[in-house]
């Protein structure tokens, strides 16, 4: 897949005004010195841009020194073959992990102490757009999560989530739509 040479300003830019969405901030100058300040969530995700714009234009030490700050500041280790869709929000980055070549799609949640890895034969996982992986979640192996999902607090997903579902449980099992829990959460 090739990018554009702007490919990066345009993610930081489509990263910023998502999370300015999700707190109900218009995108002003203000609130995107408020975003990059105080949202570590969002410092997280411009440092690992701009490790892969580094990495990909052959600036030597910058990713290094980039990724180094990432764990010493914000506990937060990402792999640099990772991929990372536009606007996912660490809503809290002690302990995260993303491992190897995985990949989380656009617009996921990603709570605190999560890891997103390898579990014994070679892979990595494949999550899919607007899924909420939460607190303490586990997501290993060559697995696939689909879009829309919900990953429970502590569940261990070691099997593919169809879209949609919410998985819960250790291991984790699919317990229902999303939707539904959706609905509940409403009522």
């Amino acid at each position: 897949m090739t990018r554009p040479r702007a490919w990066l300003v345009a993610d930081i830019w489509l990263d910023m005004k998502t999370v300015l969405a999700r707190w109900d901030k218009p995108p002003t100058l203000r609130n995107a010195l408020w975003a990059i300040f105080a949202c570590d969530g969002f410092t997280v995700l411009v440092m690992f841009r701009v490790r892969k714009w580094c990495r990909r234009y052959h600036i030597p030490v910058a990713g290094r020194v980039l990724r180094m700050l990432e764990t010493m500041f914000f506990a937060v280790e990402i792999s640099n073959d990772a991929e990372i869709g536009r606007g996912v929000c660490f809503m809290h980055t002690v302990g995260t992990v993303v491992g190897g070549d995985s990949v989380i799609g656009d617009g996921c949640i990603l709570l605190g102490n999560i890891t997103i890895g390898q579990n014994g034969p070679p892979g990595y996982p494949r999550i899919g757009a607007c899924t909420v992986i939460g607190a303490g979640a586990r997501v290993l192996g060559k697995i696939v999560v689909g879009e829309n999902c919900i990953v429970g607090a502590n569940a261990v997903v070691v099997h593919d989530v169809p879209a949609g579902k919410v998985a819960v449980g250790i291991p984790a099992r699919v317990s229902g739509d999303n939707h539904q829990l959706l609905q509940a959460a409403d009522s």
